[in-house]
């Protein structure tokens, strides 16, 4: 019994230093530093393929360094640096048993400007089969990182077209993948193939804060730091979509939440602090950084989207998407347990908000990966638009969800609890 009210004891002190060190750590005169910082009118709206999101990037790569923030994997910064890629065919040939095979039915997904296969080429063979799902089956032959000659069942001759749409935007990458609408493997076949390659260079921000114990064990910070950029078509003078809700806010919590893990200084899992490119034109940079890990590693991700409003509900409060996918939700209500802020599963299902954000790569995987928001989805005036600047956000609110995040995610930082996984197989 001695020992049950010693414990008792030492997780209230625990939890009352914790919430003293976020009191101390999260004020809202460092969040609107921060804030105001990445919405200004210099950061010309941080659009994806600018100069000017270079300078946000640059921003937060400081705020970590600051901070004492390690760098992933022990690389030479905080900016992961990686290509996109465009190709455009130029021309093709292809051969099956030395006859003519038709243009129309192969496609061609590489990063290379000329490639020319044969059978003794050494890829290897595969098929989607009949009743796969066609898009889905394609993209793990081109994620795979090896080189492959699929055969496509001719039951998706309507569709087989579309899969020239996984050549608009490619990761560069060093592997070829070629798909052929045919139920037969030939014996000889010939392919050459030439491309316009058009490559363009973009940046996340990462910084680690390595675990004690469990150093193998990651539990993700995230938000995305891109927004719209600069309009031609002004609006009583203002054309920079400045995206101070979207997702500025987000980014800012990232930063203010690595300051808060870092001064705590006792994080039992390893702990990754990801500001994420490219969210709005495709979610580029969230599944880049997670073709970096290994997913069954990552134990929770909390990815942070828009948190500078009241949500429905009013303050001190959010909500969580996915919610009844995993137990996390349950998690965080119960560290929270204690204080007025309340986490509430999303509102707005119809919206499948849980597929539009930068948790949905690693949620497809299985992990338990969220997005905490509190946009008013069916009501939220300033999205996308012009007057989303800092001037209407309530940064007293914001600090306060940003606190419950700290708060709430301390079992799992700390390696006591671990949320279940997401099944895969109830995702579309």
């Amino acid at each position: 019994m001695k020992k049950y009210c010693i414990s008792g004891w030492w997780l209230l002190f625990f939890v009352y230093c914790s919430g003293q060190k976020a009191d101390t750590i999260i004020n809202s005169r460092e969040v609107e530093r921060i804030e105001r910082t990445l919405a200004s009118d210099d950061m010309r709206g941080r659009k994806t393929f600018t100069p000017d999101i270079d300078r946000a990037a640059d921003f937060i790569a400081a705020e970590f360094k600051k901070t004492g923030l390690q760098t992933l994997n022990n690389s030479n910064g905080y900016r992961q640096e990686f290509s996109m890629i465009t190709s455009k065919l130029v021309s093709l040939n292809c051969t099956f048993d030395k006859q003519p095979f038709d243009q129309k039915n192969v496609v061609v997904v590489t990063s290379k400007p000329e490639i020319s296969i044969t059978e003794k080429s050494g890829y290897e063979t595969a098929m989607i089969r009949a009743g796969k799902n066609m898009g889905s089956e394609a993209r793990k032959f081109i994620q795979s990182g090896k080189n492959y000659m699929v055969l496509v069942d001719t039951s998706y001759a309507r569709s087989f077209s579309r899969l020239t749409n996984l050549k608009r935007q490619l990761f560069k990458a060093d592997n070829n993948v070629l798909f052929f609408l045919s139920v037969t493997m030939p014996n000889e076949f010939t392919v050459e193939a030439k491309h316009e390659i058009t490559e363009q260079k973009l940046t996340n921000v990462v910084g680690v804060l390595p675990g004690k114990n469990k150093k193998d064990e990651y539990v993700i910070f995230s938000g995305h730091y891109d927004h719209l950029g600069v309009t031609t078509k002004p609006v009583e003078g203002d054309s920079i979509f400045n995206g101070a809700n979207d997702d500025a806010a987000g980014t800012t919590a990232v930063i203010m939440l690595a300051k808060y893990f870092k001064a705590l200084g006792n994080n039992e899992r390893t702990i990754v602090f990801a500001a994420f490119t490219a969210e709005e034109v495709g979610g580029f940079g969230s599944q880049y950084f997670s073709r970096q890990l290994k997913p069954d590693r990552v134990m929770a991700m909390f990815n942070i989207e828009m948190i500078g409003t009241e949500s429905k509900w009013g303050k001190n409060s959010s909500y969580i998407t996915g919610y009844e996918k995993t137990n996390m939700g349950e998690i965080m209500a119960k560290d929270l347990q204690g204080t007025e802020f309340t986490f509430y599963p999303d509102p707005y299902p119809q919206q499948q908000l849980f597929y539009r954000s930068d948790n949905a790569t690693l949620a497809r995987l299985g992990v338990p990966a969220h997005t905490i928001s509190t946009s008013k989805m069916d009501d939220e005036p300033n999205y996308h638009k012009l007057n989303d600047q800092i001037e209407t956000l309530n940064m007293e609110n914001m600090t306060m969800i940003i606190k419950a995040i700290a708060l709430s995610s301390k079992s799992i930082v700390a390696g006591k609890e671990t949320p279940t996984r997401v099944k895969t197989g109830d995702l579309r």
